[in-house]
């Protein structure tokens, strides 16, 4: 029964995006547009390459960068106009590879239009991307093979799917193991009522589709990914009066959370570990997600869970790991693991982000007094 729905929200978001949108610009809510907040130098030079007409097209609620993509091979589902695709092809090199795939027709067209204005941009002797017309809920439709991808990443395009947990579980089998998905999407604080489910506009606009925060982690778990790791979190706007009385008490959130594949072999207890450092635009500290933060040289103490990804993806040879109690060499200091509640909520990180840049005091630069980088 659900399937004529399904295929009538595909059109609909088709032609939201094909037709009715020509620009980020004409967006009604600022749900599918990225927050601003602070970019590593290396990511805002490669974002800078990228054509005006790509960039203009570009529609996401997050930046969808991880860190540590030399030589990757990358997955962007829902990629658009390819902007994150451009970006992450820079980033990766020339013996890494970025395929973008997207269901709307006139965004691929207007990727693969620059192919060869990127490769000649950045020197590559040929192109390391590759654009497909296809349904990211059904990859080994477009060819996309078991295990073939170290990352695959989505910027604001899962909500748009109605069967979330099918694109969930396509990203986790094309993934390598110690492979990661790293999304932004739409979040909301309650169960949506079906005025809001079955609004044409409020889909188009990322709200309308968008996944109750807690079901992550419910289908996470049933599909085999490690648990939800939250890394950003921005409240939503609607700058729609009419919107906002179909809404009412609804609250929405932007959010980028990490999710890994990996084997349960590993650290089964906590450890200590020690960032080696070295990680392009992150050498002397790696924001891994809202809760670690790891600074080159210092020990930090870290649950089971944390260690065991370390030691299994891409990550491990950054790191030094070590059961607690083991001597390690060290010229830093120590941080240990605080007995303290996990931040999993996303609205809980959005408002405590909002609370932090309220606080800040301009100073005679116009930034704020020991809190720069926050706001």
């Amino acid at each position: 029964m659900a399937a004529p729905r399904d295929a009538e929200i595909q059109k609909d978001v088709q032609t939201y995006y094909g037709q009715v949108l020509k620009r980020s610009a004409d967006l009604q809510t600022n749900g599918c547009v990225t927050t601003a907040r602070p970019v590593p130098k290396h990511i805002r030079e490669a974002l800078q390459n990228v054509h005006e007409e790509v960039a203009l097209r570009y529609y996401g609620c997050g930046l969808v960068i991880p860190e540590h993509l030399e030589n990757c091979w990358i997955l962007d589902l829902g990629s658009g106009s390819g902007r994150d695709c451009y970006v992450l092809s820079q980033l990766v090199g020339e013996k890494g590879h970025v395929t973008g795939i997207d269901m709307t027709k006139g965004q691929v067209e207007v990727a693969e239009k620059y192919l060869d204005y990127h490769m000649e941009k950045y020197g590559f002797q040929a192109s390391n991307v590759t654009f497909i017309h296809g349904y990211i809920e059904k990859l080994g439709g477009a060819g996309i093979k078991n295990e073939s991808h170290d990352i695959v990443v989505s910027n604001c395009v899962i909500n748009l799917v109605p069967d979330k947990q099918q694109v969930l579980q396509e990203a986790y089998r094309v993934l390598k193991h110690g492979g990661e998905l790293y999304f932004s999407d739409v979040y909301t604080s309650l169960e949506l009522p079906e005025e809001i489910r079955t609004h044409k506009v409020l889909w188009g606009e990322c709200l309308g589709g968008a996944l109750y925060w807690k079901e992550l982690a419910v289908l996470a778990q049933k599909i085999g990914f490690c648990p939800p790791r939250l890394v950003t979190a921005n409240l939503i706007t609607i700058q729609n009066k009419e919107l906002e009385r179909v809404i009412g008490d609804c609250r929405f959130v932007s959010a980028t959370f990490r999710l890994f594949k990996h084997s349960k072999t590993g650290p089964t207890k906590r450890c200590q570990v020690i960032y080696n450092g070295g990680i392009t635009g992150h050498e002397k500290e790696l924001m891994f997600d809202a809760n670690f933060k790891f600074k080159e040289g210092e020990i930090v103490e870290v649950d089971e869970e944390t260690a065991a990804i370390l030691k299994n993806s891409r990550f491990a040879q950054a790191f030094l790991i070590r059961p607690i109690g083991e001597k390690l060499p060290t010229s830093g200091g120590c941080s240990a693991l605080e007995l303290k509640d996990i931040i999993t909520d996303p609205f809980k990180l959005a408002e405590e982000s909002d609370s932090m840049k309220s606080r800040c005091v301009p100073d005679a630069a116009g930034g704020c007094c020991g809190t720069k980088k926050s706001c």
